[in-house]
């Protein structure tokens, strides 16, 4: 199926001119004021304007997150799997649009960011929408001390490898 180029009559995406950071529940301009062009691989057109992000932006980003750290800490176990899942469902449900304007940005196949690239994402939010629910947050005994670990903490889990189990 060929897809219409964003914005053309009968197109599945079409893009606004410019986007912000999108910070602190909003979008927002970058403090320099600066903007670069983001062009398709596709057929080398303009597809929007976005941020050129620099350090003020990223100071105000972590301003941002600082702010809400409190209030996420105190965010049940059962609720952050119910946002995951909710996640992975509106993706689900916007999967055909998402997966074009990805292959209009990346240059990408549509059949990969349709079948594969997309799915997988919405995979990988249930997986871990369920991880959240099956964490105890106590890590194992270990009886030798070059055997992979699991981290847990309040921020979520990392998969950890002790020193000498990879071949790295």
């Amino acid at each position: 199926m060929r897809y219409a180029h964003p914005g053309q009559p009968g197109a599945v995406v079409s893009f606004k001119s410019a986007y912000g950071n999108f910070i602190d529940g909003r979008f927002v301009e970058p403090l320099s004021g600066e903007f670069f062009m983001n062009t398709s691989p596709v057929d080398g057109s303009n597809i929007a304007q976005f941020p050129r992000s620099d350090a003020r932006d990223i100071d105000f980003t972590l301003d941002a997150a600082h702010r809400a750290a409190p209030a996420w800490g105190k965010t049940s176990v059962q609720q952050r799997s119910r946002l995951l899942l909710q996640v992975a469902d509106r993706i689900e449900q916007h999967l055909e649009y998402l997966a074009v304007a990805e292959s209009w940005d990346n240059g990408k196949p549509i059949r990969e960011t349709l079948n594969a690239d997309l799915p997988l994402a919405v995979d990988h939010f249930r997986y871990f929408a369920g991880c959240l629910r099956a964490q105890e947050g106590t890590p194992p005994k270990l009886t030798k001390p070059r055997w992979p670990i699991i981290s847990m903490n309040r921020w979520g889990w990392s998969g950890r490898l002790s020193r000498g189990t990879s071949r790295c």
